[in-house]
């Protein structure tokens, strides 16, 4: 891990601002290295320079790392007052990867830093925001439209629209009203009817409308979707299963009300996907240039699945079962699933977006949800997940040879 220069001081003010980045400062944690040493000299640099962007950046970084998610949006607000574009640079001859980002969390934006992996790239982070003019654009050799969906995004992704219709330099995910359009609602609509893809019905309601239903009336709020018990619920804006619960009547409705402050929610039926088995699999599948990569498999008791939570680091059995699924992955799941995959491609329109999904008893690929921002890394240690090097490689290759294609059209 390397850190960038002790201060901005010397930069020119419209020059990206040097950081360490998000896939540097994350390896570390994930391999239990002292981040103290690191924090104590970004903070050493704010106090001598308290208009260190970079160091700032970087701080945000560690924060949310450390679960301190609030003060680390505070300090990425902080650096981006000071300044719009950063850069994790790359080797001196290496591809120049400029990213339209937004201010958020790690799941804001598409983890460019973390499939960049295993490149010689530059990564240049330029930050747009509602109603901010942009910043000097620095020389790229290909750009990236790399924010997510989101209510806070979607003016932003609909206000840049005009801009990259004339964009002078190749550009990857330039459809970004199909990015604005993966809302849950959005996404299960745009799948309606498919005998390929199984998204199911979800409609978005406020909570006033989801009270009524669960005391017995205004049914039809729920109906319109094709909805009944048992279903899903989760706070609009929700992400990693937070606030998520399965309601098998109205009772169940209705007291998770009790629990719950939101305005907006997204109401689901609930599709038992278990296997033969008992256990739940949910599949994360990154689509680069139309072409499926296996990112993780996770295996778990509970309907309710994700990776960290699923046991799958406890239990060699499960661990076992993903590294065949990823070794087959190729001629088994993407051949199963090839009408549904490429059916998936055609109607999200992007060159690069993730989907989590599941299989249904009938065979069906069960699509959970589709992001450009979905997490893709290689952090997990090697020496419990050995078949995970190779796998991460080559989804990164292809992600490496997809920007490269995309940068010779120049």
């Amino acid at each position: 891990m390397t850190s960038p220069a002790e201060t901005d001081a010397a930069v020119p003010d419209d020059a990206p601002r040097e950081v360490i980045g998000l896939a540097a400062l994350t390896h570390g944690a994930y391999a239990g290295v002292d981040l103290q040493p690191i924090w104590e000299g970004l903070l050493g640099r704010v106090r001598k320079d308290p208009y260190d962007a970079a160091a700032l950046m970087d701080m945000g970084i560690l924060l949310q790392l450390t679960g301190n998610k609030d003060q680390g949006l505070d300090a990425q607000r902080h650096a981006l007052a000071l300044h719009k574009v950063y850069v994790r640079p790359g080797a001196p001859d290496g591809l120049r990867l400029l990213a339209f980002v937004t201010h958020g969390d790690f799941m804001a934006n598409t983890p460019l830093d973390f499939l960049l992996e295993g490149s010689a790239a530059s990564l240049i982070q330029l930050y747009v925001g509602e109603g901010e003019p942009l910043p000097p654009v620095p020389e790229h050799d290909v750009a990236f439209v790399a924010i997510g969906e989101s209510d806070a995004t979607r003016t932003i992704l609909r206000n840049l629209r005009p801009m990259l219709k004339v964009w002078p330099r190749p550009l990857l995910n330039r459809n970004v009203e199909t990015i604005a359009n993966l809302g849950r609602d959005a996404v299960s609509a745009l799948f309606e009817g498919s005998d390929k893809v199984l998204a199911p019905p979800t409609v978005r309601v406020d909570r006033d409308a989801v009270l009524r239903f669960a005391s017995g009336g205004a049914g039809e709020i729920l109906g319109r979707g094709g909805l009944d018990f048992p279903v899903i619920i989760r706070p609009v804006g929700s992400q990693a299963g937070q606030e998520l619960s399965l309601t098998p009547d109205a009772a169940a409705l209705s007291d998770y009300l009790k629990g719950s402050n939101a305005l907006e929610y997204f109401v689901a039926p609930f599709i038992d996907y278990a296997s033969a088995d008992g256990l739940y699999r949910k599949y994360r599948i990154a689509l680069i240039g139309g072409v499926p990569y296996l990112s993780h498999l996770a295996i778990s008791e509970h309907w309710m699945v994700h990776y960290l939570n699923s046991g799958m680091a406890d239990d060699a059995g499960k661990r076992a079962e993903e590294a065949e699924v990823m070794a087959a992955f190729d001629t088994d799941f993407a051949v199963r699933h090839k009408a549904a995959l490429e059916e998936l491609h055609q109607r999200i329109d992007l060159d690069y977006f993730a989907v989590d999904a599941g299989e249904t008893a009938d065979g069906r690929l069960l699509l959970f949800e589709a992001d450009v921002a979905m997490i893709v890394h290689s952090m997990d240690e090697p020496d419990l997940y050995p078949y995970k090097v190779p796998q991460m490689k080559k989804l990164f290759a292809a992600f490496h040879a997809l920007l490269e294609t995309a940068a010779a059209r120049r």
